[in-house]
């Protein structure tokens, strides 16, 4: 499994490093880091530890936009590879494309603090080497609102969702029902003096999804993730390559695991992050 994990990783990545750029108009690519102790797993009865890094890479082009993550999870060993040996480890991708209204029809379509109306397209997928060996692939598609926020950006999207997953402990995979999920993401700029300073994250609100591998009716799902981040860059003159701060993530119901029948359920996660731009 770690081999896999590994594959899947590379593929990632080269898949990400071959994707044209020529018809960009501009990008921005960041490698990162995050760490906190108190993140949780569904059926695990304590904090675990994680180390998570990750490269993102978000672009724009003459009638929208791209955005790609992965991220490479680390477990302490509370939450234990399959067959023992050390934490688990994860790898989870995601790609969403936004294709802006406006762009492509010529017309405005801004309203009040709405700049343009998008549609978007997303897709997630996953694997990580535990005995349930979740494997999610998710596709997601609807409108978005673009807001301009204070010298800053804020999306609000309307989205159709559906989700698979396996089971490695009853040995199946999951296929769950359509459902809808309303979320979000933001940067928005600020200065404290001469440093510049941002508040940054998204947030998503999932609706149960039917029934999971075991039988459970799963729940409404909440997912809220909230960074504030130094330039440290802009300190020698090297603004926006080098940012350092702190983060925090509540993610009630994970998974659509109802959190109060299942421990783990619930996170309340403090985190430090730092990230480099190139």
């Amino acid at each position: 499994m770690q081999a896999k994990l590994s594959i899947c990783a590379a593929a990632v990545l080269c898949a990400l490093a071959a994707t044209p750029a020529v018809a960009a108009e501009w990008s921005d690519t960041s490698a990162s880091w995050r760490y906190g102790t108190q993140f949780a797993e569904p059926g695990i009865d304590e904090d675990i530890k994680k180390n998570i890094f990750a490269l993102t890479h978000v672009s724009g082009f003459k009638y929208g936009s791209n955005f790609f993550n992965v991220d490479f999870l680390m477990s302490g060993d509370n939450d234990p590879a399959a067959g023992g040996g050390g934490g688990a480890q994860e790898v989870y991708a995601v790609y969403v494309n936004q294709m802006h209204l406006g762009k492509i029809t010529g017309n405005s379509f801004a309203f009040g603090p709405v700049r343009d109306v998008a549609i978007s397209t997303g897709f997630d997928l996953s694997a990580k080497n535990t005995d349930f060996a979740a494997r999610v692939r998710k596709f997601t598609f609807g409108p978005t609102l673009k807001f301009g926020v204070f010298d800053g950006w804020a999306d609000l999207n309307l989205l159709y969702y559906k989700e698979t997953n396996h089971n490695g402990i009853v040995g199946k995979d999951v296929d769950f029902d359509p459902t809808w999920r309303v979320s979000g993401a933001w940067g928005i700029p600020f200065a404290a003096g001469s440093l510049p300073l941002s508040v940054n994250g998204f947030f998503s609100y999932t609706g149960a999804k039917g029934k999971d591998g075991f039988g459970n009716e799963t729940k409404a799902e909440t997912l809220i993730d909230i960074f504030l981040m130094a330039d440290l860059g802009a300190l020698a003159d090297k603004k926006g390559t080098f940012l350092a701060g702190v983060g925090y993530e509540y993610w009630q119901n994970k998974f659509g695991n109802d959190h109060e029948k299942l421990v783990g359920s619930t996170a309340n996660t403090p985190m430090i992050k730092a990230e480099f731009h190139f």
